[in-house]
């Protein structure tokens, strides 16, 4: 049975591989494992271990910490009107993707047009 913290984590590692464009099998490679064992730690059918957990980091440039970020809160997002885990919603994650692709000021006028509509709705 999976641990809910095992989901978590996997999820976070998963959000922050596909956030730097890194492919399961890359991911792997850089920490010495197949790509596989990668697909269990993502699901969370497997716990990862500290120090496996540590490479991963390493390899996807965030502290350890990044992994157990947003664990300890309840679903503050849900009366937002948004799902209970954002980071599971691919379509969220291409859009902050597309999102960080565009130069800044440009960036910045969008920002202020999605807030603008949406307080309108």
């Amino acid at each position: 049975m999976k641990h809910p913290v095992d989901v978590h984590v996997g999820k976070r590692v998963r959000h922050r591989r596909w956030m730097v464009g890194m492919t399961q099998q890359q991911l792997a490679e850089r920490v010495g494992i197949k790509f596989q064992q990668i697909q269990k730690y993502e699901t969370g059918m497997n716990r990862v271990s500290a120090s496996r957990l540590w490479d991963i980091a390493d390899a996807l440039d965030v502290p350890v910490s990044f992994f157990f970020d947003g664990l300890d809160q309840k679903t503050e997002t849900e009366g937002a009107g948004l799902p209970a885990d954002i980071l599971s919603d691919k379509e969220a994650l291409e859009l902050v993707r597309s999102y960080y692709a565009i130069p800044e000021n440009q960036r910045r006028r969008l920002f202020e047009l999605a807030r603008v509509l949406s307080d309108v709705s």
